[in-house]
């Protein structure tokens, strides 16, 4: 008679899960079979959230409220689940922030809140979570950035650089922890519908008249993202439209980019 060996669950924590690209997430791991760990600042919609993945998968899921923005919370988030015995097999970073507009325009703190989120948030989760994934010689990293990452991009300079900062340190890992059993990918998306993006183009005419080719879906870009980490690719790039941008960012002189990048960038500022 066979044993048949009964499959641990994964788990995988997701920040900026309460909305958007890490709610789809969320529903992607659940469908996969993982318990959740979903960090995000709203309490109340993690819990609909996890009620829901949890009738409607059977799988376990946490809510673990925090605002990594602040200096301290990935610290604190860790030692939580350290004390509830938790290991995390599979981290998202997801939660980020942007903002469009001039440069000049924005106050100094609205560009801090991007940088603290965007760039020092993402690297202290990577920080206190990788250590314990090496250890194990097991574990999955995804890293939500954006094909702003690959060019700059006036009219989004700081988000744009911050997106960038997240690619070169993903490809940096995803080198360094080659042979310990530990995958990164950065999940790459051009312009999704959600409630972020929603925001942006509410504030301005010229984004709120974007082509619907050019918006994708928020569950097309999670399924992406999800595939990928899960074959430890290091960089998706969801859509065709995008993968080609891409390409031409990564093949055209740097100072056409600029010329291109800058033309459309004003226009969206000026409205």
């Amino acid at each position: 008679m066979t044993k048949t060996t009964k499959r641990v669950a994964q788990t995988a924590l997701i920040t900026g899960a309460s909305s958007g690209i890490g709610e789809a997430l969320a529903a992607c791991f659940a469908q996969d079979g993982c318990d959740l760990v979903l960090v995000a600042r709203s309490a109340d919609k993690l819990r609909t959230l996890a009620k829901n993945l949890t009738s409607k998968h059977g799988v376990r899921v946490r809510v673990e409220p925090a605002d990594l923005a602040q200096p301290g919370s990935a610290e604190a988030l860790a030692a939580s689940l350290r004390r509830k015995k938790l290991g995390i097999d599979i981290l998202v970073n997801n939660a980020g922030v942007l903002e469009h507009g001039a440069f000049a325009a924005m106050p100094p703190a609205r560009h801090q809140e991007l940088i603290s989120l965007n760039v020092a948030g993402l690297t202290a989760m990577l920080a206190h979570f990788v250590p314990a994934m090496v250890e194990r010689g097991r574990g999955r990293i995804l890293n939500v950035a954006s094909i702003a990452a690959f060019q700059p991009v006036p009219s989004l300079a700081t988000y744009a650089a911050t997106k960038a900062y997240v690619l070169s340190l993903t490809e940096s890992l995803a080198e360094e922890l080659k042979g310990t059993g530990v995958t990164v990918t950065a999940l790459c998306p051009g312009i999704t519908a959600t409630n972020m993006m929603a925001t942006a183009k509410a504030g301005n005419a010229s984004m709120a008249q974007l082509p619907g080719f050019l918006v994708g879906d928020a569950a097309a870009v999670a399924a992406e993202g999800h595939a990928a980490c899960m074959k430890g690719e290091v960089i998706r790039v969801p859509g065709v439209a995008n993968q080609a941008l891409v390409l031409a960012s990564r093949t055209a002189p740097k100072w056409l980019l600029r010329r291109l990048y800058g033309g459309v960038g004003r226009r969206t500022i000026r409205g």
